[in-house]
């Protein structure tokens, strides 16, 4: 049986932080306790984490339909809290990664899918902000890349109320399997 990888999505200070200029805010702080402990198990397991980032420049087009955020080299791009720690402590792990992205979907013009297949990796766990935009965008790309998809309820936020209503779509669409 082939290996798993757990997606870390956007969990910026931009996305996270109380003062981040596109957060989430309290939902998306709450579910970092979740998050670390899964990457932490993760690693025990020997399968793979990936912290997938926005990564923009000061004049990226995405920022007519945004404010400003995840700004390449800045505090507002760096992980939040606890998991930059975590991430700190575990980067020179074999097993971990850092994906940088444009796009919503953390698939796209990146070149994570095949690092994924060439570490054996067959089921893409999700995690992160925003439920309804970058996760549901990244379970999609997973899927379209052949990979089996899981989402974490417990480890996904959003600033909308489209949450719920996205969980059930990537269930229907993508016969992604939700963990509670």
């Amino acid at each position: 049986m082939g290996k798993e990888a757990l997606l870390i999505v956007d969990m910026s200070n931009d996305f996270v932080a109380d003062e981040g200029t596109l957060t989430v805010g309290k939902p998306a702080q709450k579910i970092v306790p979740y998050i670390q402990e899964l990457a932490t198990r993760f690693l025990a397991e020997e399968n793979v984490v990936v912290v997938s980032m926005d990564a923009h420049h000061p004049n990226d087009s995405h920022f007519e339909l945004w404010p400003p955020h995840n700004i390449i080299g800045t505090k507002g791009q760096e992980l939040y809290g606890d998991l930059n720690e975590w991430f700190q402590d575990n980067n020179g792990n074999k097993n971990v990664m850092y994906m940088p992205k444009t796009n919503y979907n953390a698939f796209f013009k990146t070149d994570l899918a095949e690092k994924l297949r060439k570490l054996e990796v067959e089921k893409v766990h999700v995690v992160g902000v925003t439920t309804d935009i970058c996760d549901f965008l990244t379970v999609s790309g997973a899927d379209a890349e052949g990979f089996k998809t899981v989402i974490h309820k417990q480890g996904a936020a959003t600033f909308t109320d489209l949450g719920e209503t996205m969980l059930n779509h990537m269930k229907r669409c993508f016969h992604t399997e939700v963990i509670d």
